[in-house]
């Protein structure tokens, strides 16, 4: 057998293909619940199980401006009167969810994410204003209890990092993206390395645990060179995490994305090769790959996760941690439940009012059906595992022969009904984890919903 080379597998295998951050896919959400519907299902969650555990993941949408890359839901100003406004609806939501779940008191909370746009848009003490209240109404053991927080490091100082760390946060993410002058030109976020530089040294003088940096790859001006420059400049700040993410070109969602075109990015094999020199300068340096796009060193509790195979993965990518509800509050937030997805209003002035007239803000979801819950528990554990057991022989004959190609390349194999992705595949996981996809299978896009596989 005459195997591909590297680049004419990656000509042939990158396609649209979905991230799998939940099943279904967004886009194949097709039976909204009702706010009543929600709260019911988030109340299942408890009446089912007497033990289970939640987490929460706060959107904080504000940025002072716009990051050219940027896909999330994001409000770009300069106003911090925001700061005092939106806290006052976070917690109006809060109280919302309390009078129909009173068990979020009581059941234990294993995680609080802040994400955003910037989180540290919000001042130090805003932060708090923010956070105390929330923290102090809920059941919190700090030995099985992460806080974390996405923070922009141009704009998050000592006090922002003293008050976390007072409130008990343990984990920062920083966004970096790349080290380069001209790229960070050209998606507007100039960030000099003197910056990333001090704001790690502080979060390790002042006790965080985990300190985790989010590079892209495929960003305009990138070149082999310029992103092996990256990677080393990385090393020598050794994050205990890394998220090397794909930057996902898509124009026909993010406004911000038609300043490029498509010859303004480095793409197929090209593209794929800058993966390819950080990876090996990572593994060379001791980290351990997980998944998709994360890289962890031997100390870190998403290394250890994957080791024992608790590595999770659900809307805020790869964690070491999964509980029985994800609450989320905030703008365009979205929750899960096993039984159901929820996310809220996406535009923040009907969010806002919404919230303030006593109403949870529903704006779309999804009731899972049986086949869903089995496809969810699938594709979680292929994306998180690369391996995965099908449910029988029948499945197995219909994945082999969805999967035929990819077969022949090497870059699956099949054991009786164990799928498994070889070293080879490693590129192309959202491809294969398509024959799980029986939603997508059924109903092919009509037009472009997804970002590139690879």
């Amino acid at each position: 057998m005459i195997l591909l080379t590297q680049t004419e597998l990656l000509a042939k295998y990158d396609i649209p293909a979905p991230r799998y951050t939940s099943y279904p896919t967004v886009p194949y959400w097709s039976v909204n619940p009702t706010a009543e519907q929600w709260l019911r299902e988030a109340k299942r969650t408890f009446e089912q199980n007497p033990r289970a555990e939640w987490s929460m993941y706060i959107h904080i949408p504000f940025c002072e401006e716009l990051c050219t890359f940027c896909g999330c839901n994001t409000f770009i100003t300069r106003n911090h009167d925001n700061e005092l406004s939106y806290t006052d609806v976070l917690h109006k939501e809060w109280e919302l969810y309390l009078a129909h779940l009173p068990e979020l008191k009581t059941a234990p909370i294993r995680q609080i994410h802040l994400g955003g746009g910037t989180p540290t848009f919000f001042a130090a003490e805003s932060l708090v204003r923010l956070l105390r209240p929330l923290l102090e109404s809920v059941n919190i053991d700090p030995a099985h209890f992460e806080g974390s927080i996405e923070v922009n490091p141009r704009v998050t100082n000592r006090d922002h990092l003293i008050a976390l760390r007072e409130l008990g946060f343990q984990r920062i993410s920083m966004g970096v993206q790349d080290f380069n002058p001209e790229v960070q030109r050209l998606v507007n976020r100039i960030q000099p390395y003197d910056i990333t530089r001090d704001l790690t040294d502080m979060s390790r003088e002042l006790g965080f645990e985990s300190v985790n940096y989010d590079l892209i790859y495929g960003l305009p001006a990138q070149t082999a060179d310029s992103f092996r420059e990256t990677a080393e400049t990385t090393l020598t700040l050794m994050p205990d995490r890394i998220a090397l993410y794909s930057f996902a070109f898509v124009p026909w969602i993010k406004k911000a994305h038609r300043l490029f075109t498509e010859d303004d990015l480095p793409k197929g094999a090209d593209k794929r090769a800058l993966y390819e020199i950080a990876r090996e300068i990572f593994l060379n340096a001791g980290y351990m790959e997980l998944g998709l796009d994360h890289f962890a060193l031997p100390n870190e509790n998403l290394y250890q996760a994957h080791l024992e195979g608790r590595l999770h993965r659900n809307f805020m990518g790869y964690t070491d941690m999964r509980t029985d509800l994800l609450l989320g509050l905030g703008v365009s937030s979205i929750s899960e439940a096993p039984t159901c997805f929820h996310q809220n209003d996406k535009v923040i002035s009907s969010y806002n009012k919404r919230v303030l007239d006593g109403e949870v803000p529903t704006f779309r979801g999804h009731l899972l059906d049986e086949e869903d819950r089995r496809q969810r528990e699938q594709i979680l554990q292929f994306m998180t595992q690369e391996r995965v057991m099908l449910h029988d022989a029948a499945q197995a004959a219909d994945v082999r022969d969805y999967l035929g190609e990819l077969l022949n390349d090497g870059l699956v194999a099949i054991d009786g009904l164990e799928m498994a992705m070889t070293e080879r595949g490693r590129p192309f996981l959202r491809n294969a984890a398509m024959a799980l996809d029986m939603r997508l299978r059924r109903n092919q896009p009509d037009t472009r919903v997804f970002s590139q596989a690879v």
